[in-house]
């Protein structure tokens, strides 16, 4: 590789990584809108979460077909892109498989890399047959409608494209190396071991050294800036989850799944009423803050951990179809809520970054505009979607969180659910009977 490829390799990687960092600190940003929530409990057990489900893949296996492939992907996805160091050594220093110096190992490493090449573009072929020839029902929800099913395929065909690129690459190298005749000097020294490649390496017989070298080295260029092209894409797409599933899955609740958190507004009202010598009436002293709002309309009244979250989904559908409102056809989504919980948070980003880093009103909010009231009132609170989220995604706090700003701050709750406050507030119970009229039964 010459000085002037070195050069415009250095210029390529520069703006792909640079314009990869521009988007993360967006991200970061984004998240931070969110309100503060202590997660420095339970180390260890987070630790242990993460390393058993987002490292482990532990829950993607719960569904055996899709687990497997996905751990194969991964797996491969992994490995494989430790060569992407190779590259870029190679690439910035004008080298030629820098790492070849290793031998047999090298030729492990490469031998393996071409293996799990193989076995992701199976994967991913079947994927591809799930999602558009079989139609498995959760990836045909109204929510995945347009870009979010193109999205998904759009991914599908880089990872392919990836993987071609890598095994065409080496073929040609494989075919250079052992060429009779080649010119003196060359840099193709025999290297690596290439089992999947070599069946490849066929299609270029009866081509000269300097055709050969062209392939070659075109597709070794293609497969680092499909590499980039990728890598930026994140930002923009569901795999996302590539990086966030690990801090999604740290920072996610250690609680037991049912467990309520306690508003701690709604607490300090109580405390309040309960102090005979507090004054309801008495205007806020100086300086002290408003009362905090009660629930969550909008994506800035949520915690960062929920909002890290909706980042995180990977839009796999588990949760909606494990939630039995959904089953029963019931508006409710719990895929719908994160992706639409992501949505507004871009956009409310978008909005910041319009105005020198100030949100200006925009006359919309998560509520209403993005999720229906007919929505959060369909979620029976069952924790399946938390369950059913491979990296561990919690739907349902949102869900509540937007409950309790339309019961506290719209007093906006069902008539069913006015009906039973009602009756405990006046009968101690959910029932309409007087409290002195609940053993008339056994008199019957």
């Amino acid at each position: 590789m010459n000085v002037f490829a070195s050069i415009l390799f250095t210029l390529i990687l520069f703006v792909g990584i640079g314009y990869f960092v521009m988007n993360i600190k967006k991200l970061i940003r984004n998240i931070r809108m969110g309100r503060p929530v202590d997660t420095s409990d339970h180390k260890s057990e987070r630790w242990k979460n993460m390393l058993r489900i987002a490292f482990g893949q532990q829950k993607m296996v719960v569904r055996p077909v899709s687990g497997i492939l996905h751990i194969i992907v991964y797996i491969g996805f992994i490995i494989i892109n430790l060569e992407v160091l190779e590259i870029i050594i190679d690439g910035l220093f004008g080298t030629h498989r820098v790492f070849a110096f290793m031998g047999g190992f090298y030729s492990v490493l490469i031998g393996s890399f071409e293996v799990l090449a193989l076995l992701v573009i199976v994967s991913v072929v079947v994927f591809w047959i799930r999602r558009n020839i079989l139609r498995i029902q959760r990836f045909w929800k109204p929510e995945m409608k347009g870009w979010p099913r193109n999205d998904a395929n759009i991914i599908l065909y880089i990872e392919t494209v990836l993987m071609v690129l890598f095994l065409t690459m080496n073929a040609a190298d494989y075919t250079l190396q052992y060429m009779p005749g080649a010119p003196e000097g060359h840099h193709y020294v025999q290297a690596g071991a290439f089992p999947i490649s070599q069946f490849i390496a066929p299609l270029f017989e009866g081509m000269d050294f300097n055709s050969l070298v062209m392939v070659e080295r075109t597709a070794w260029w293609l497969h680092i800036i499909g590499i980039l092209i990728f890598l930026n894409y994140l930002y923009f797409s569901k795999h996302l989850h590539i990086l966030l599933a690990f801090p999604n899955t740290f920072f996610a609740s250690v609680a037991p799944k049912g467990k309520m958190n306690n508003l701690e507004s709604v607490t300090n009202e109580v405390k309040m009423m309960m102090d005979p010598n507090a004054d309801p009436f008495a205007a806020p002293s100086e300086g002290s803050a408003p009362p905090e709002k009660f629930g969550a309309s909008d994506v800035t009244d949520l915690n960062w951990v929920q909002l890290l979250s909706a980042y995180t989904c990977t839009e796999c559908g588990r949760c909606t179809s494990e939630c039995p409102a959904n089953q029963t056809g019931k508006k409710l989504s719990p895929r719908k809520i994160m992706m639409d919980t992501r949505d507004r948070l871009q956009e409310v980003g978008k909005n910041r970054d319009a105005n020198d880093g100030v949100f200006v009103a925009d006359g919309k909010q998560l509520l209403d505009d993005y999720i229906s009231r007919e929505e959060l009132w369909a979620c029976t609170s069952c924790n399946a979607c938390v369950e059913a989220c491979p990296v561990s995604i919690n739907p349902l706090s949102i869900i509540m969180d937007m409950r309790r700003y339309l019961v506290m701050e719209q007093s906006a709750a069902p008539m069913e659910l006015n009906n039973m406050m009602t009756n405990i507030e006046n009968n101690g119970a959910p029932w309409p009977y007087n409290q002195m009229d609940r053993l008339n039964w056994k008199n019957e």
